[in-house]
């Protein structure tokens, strides 16, 4: 028997055509929300700033290396999380609702109830093989190699033969890793605050979302790759604004792409 309290599981969507055009109009829709709303975005994109600053510091001071492992696992546990408030802001412009702190913050905070928790989940242990594999490719191409200090040398050590071919590899696996977690995460997140799915359904149908439109989703994916980098470099500052351009991005791709029986998209 179905307990009366448990939401009625949401039809299928109906999986749009992502254009270019699509991808730019997303992107523009993204910074206006961001202009809209700037506080809400530096909110959230604090966490992001403030993590990678801790971590660098921590990089900068081996001998209390070993706190980087909690604040490396932050990242990917709360980010689903803090995506989830950038999605809520970006509902609310659209329906033309306030922006109450509180209540974006309720909203996020009541994710933790819903298939928010379970797809954070799946991202810790994408991250748990990737650090693995990371330090098995390190093993398998340098493990026998005559170490020299590769923090203060390097280029000693990664422009040889093996380092190189070390990084072609882990470079290509890397990326793999990170197309299989864009796939299943660039749809199905903003799909469970939206709609009430299981996050397994959520990443298959973003998954099937991708792969049919992998053009198109492989250059939003490497407009956020490439995005993301370039705003750490200046000390993490420019996450405060990309971060929150991006999710509200995102949010729109997904409104410009998945339909339903009930309420179509825009």
């Amino acid at each position: 028997m179905t307990d009366a309290t448990t939401p009625e599981a949401s039809a299928p969507p109906q999986i749009g055509r992502v254009t270019f055009a699509d991808l730019r109009a997303a992107l523009r829709a993204g910074i206006n929300d961001f202009v809209r709303a700037p506080l809400h975005g530096i909110f959230f994109a604090s966490f992001f700033v403030i993590g990678g600053i801790l971590i660098y510091f921590q990089l900068d001071q081996l001998e209390r290396s070993y706190s980087i492992i909690p604040l490396a696992f932050g990242f990917p546990l709360l980010a689903p999380f803090l995506a989830m408030g950038l999605y809520d802001v970006s509902r609310r412009l659209e329906r033309g609702d306030d922006l109450p702190f509180g209540q974006i913050v309720g909203v996020v905070y009541r994710q933790k109830d819903r298939q928010c928790p379970s797809m954070a989940a799946v991202i810790i242990v994408i991250f748990l093989f990737w650090v693995f594999i990371a330090h098995m490719i390190f093993a398998l191409f340098l493990g026998f190699m005559p170490m020299t200090n590769i923090s203060t040398d390097w280029g000693a050590t990664l422009f040889t033969q093996n380092g190189i071919s070390m990084l072609l590899f882990g470079t290509a696996v890397g990326a793999g890793l990170a197309f299989v977690l864009f796939a299943i995460t660039v749809m199905g997140l903003p799909m469970l605050l939206d709609r009430e799915f299981d996050f397994i359904s959520a990443m298959i149908y973003s998954f099937q979302t991708v792969m049919a439109n992998l053009v198109p989703m492989l250059a939003w994916g490497l407009l956020i790759a490439v995005l993301t980098f370039a705003a750490m470099l200046p000390f993490f500052l420019g996450l405060f604004v990309v971060m929150p351009v991006l999710g509200h991005a995102t949010w729109h791709l997904y409104r410009r792409t998945m339909s339903y029986a009930d309420a179509p998209a825009p």
